[in-house]
C-alpha cells in the first residue's frame, strides 16, 4: 500500500487523469487530495464525479471548496427573475468574489446536472475534511490546504479556523515542527521566494509545498509518494 498526495487540480481534469496513470494508482492504496478540484479549469465537476467513484481517494478542503458551498445551494433553486431580486447582499459579494477567482467553469458544468446529481456533488464537497494527520514510514504529516496561519508551536490543528487553514498561506520560512512534515498546496510553487524550481515541488524547513500551478500557463500538476518520496508530473499546461 502507498500514499500519494495531489493538490489544487483546478478542474484540469485530463492533467490529473494523466498523473493517476503515472502513478498507477491501485486499489490498496490512498489518495489524499488537498483541496482546490474546482474552479479555473474546464471540468471542476467532472473531476469531482471521478473523486465521487474512487473509495480510496480522501479530499481536503479548500478556499475554493468553500465559496463553491457558499453559491451553490442557489444554483440548486429555478433562477427566476424573483429569486435574483431576492439576493442579500452577503450571497451576491459571495458569488461575486467566487467568479472573479474563477468560478464560472464550476458554475457552467453545475448547471449541467440534474437534480439528484447536483445534491450529491454538494453533499461530496461538505464532507471534505479540513486536514488529515498520517504516519507513514515511521514519519508524520500534517496536510492541509493552505497552511497554518497565526500559527503558533502550541496551538492544537483543532484550534486554527476556516480562515487560516484554508486561505492563509504557509510560511515556508518557518519550520512548524521539527518532528513532522506539513504538506500544502494553495500557494503555486512558482511564487515561492527563493524556490530553486519554480513549478515543481518545493521541500523546504520540513515544508512540502505540492501545488505546481496547473492552472498557470506552463505549469503543472504534481503528486508525491510519502513512502518514498517520489515526485510524478503531469505534462505542462498549456498557455
Amino acid at each position: 500500500m502507498a500514499t500519494y498526495v495531489i493538490s489544487d487540480i483546478h478542474g484540469e481534469y485530463d492533467l490529473f487523469m494523466e498523473l493517476l496513470e503515472k502513478i498507477n494508482l491501485r486499489d490498496e492504496d490512498n489518495l489524499y487530495i488537498l483541496g482546490d478540484v474546482l474552479d479555473r479549469g474546464p471540468h471542476p465537476i467532472k473531476t469531482i464525479q471521478k473523486l465521487m467513484e474512487m473509495p480510496n481517494a480522501f479530499c481536503v478542503a479548500g478556499n475554493h471548496e468553500q465559496m463553491a458551498l457558499e453559491c451553490l445551494g442557489f444554483l440548486m433553486q429555478e433562477i427566476t427573475e424573483e429569486s435574483i431580486t431576492g439576493l442579500d447582499e452577503k450571497v451576491l459579494l459571495n458569488f461575486s468574489s467566487w467568479q472573479e477567482n474563477g468560478g464560472d467553469t464550476t458554475i457552467k458544468e453545475f448547471r449541467q446536472l440534474d437534480m439528484e446529481e447536483k445534491q450529491d456533488v454538494i453533499d461530496f464537497i461538505r464532507d471534505f475534511e479540513l486536514y488529515e494527520k498520517l504516519s507513514v514510514n515511521g514519519h508524520e504529516y500534517l496536510l492541509v490546504h493552505s497552511g497554518l496561519g497565526n500559527f503558533r508551536p502550541d496551538k492544537d490543528i483543532e484550534e486554527y479556523s476556516l480562515l487560516e487553514i484554508t486561505w492563509e498561506r504557509a510560511d515556508y520560512d518557518i519550520q512548524y515542527f521539527p518532528d513532522k512534515y506539513v504538506v500544502t498546496g494553495h500557494t503555486p510553487t512558482q511564487e515561492i521566494t527563493g524556490n530553486p524550481r519554480p513549478g515543481y515541488i518545493y521541500r523546504h524547513n520540513n515544508h512540502i509545498a505540492i501545488d505546481c500551478g496547473a492552472f498557470i500557463p506552463g505549469g503543472r500538476l504534481a503528486a508525491i509518494c510519502l513512502d518514498t518520496g517520489e515526485e510524478f508530473y503531469s505534462s505542462d499546461t498549456k498557455g
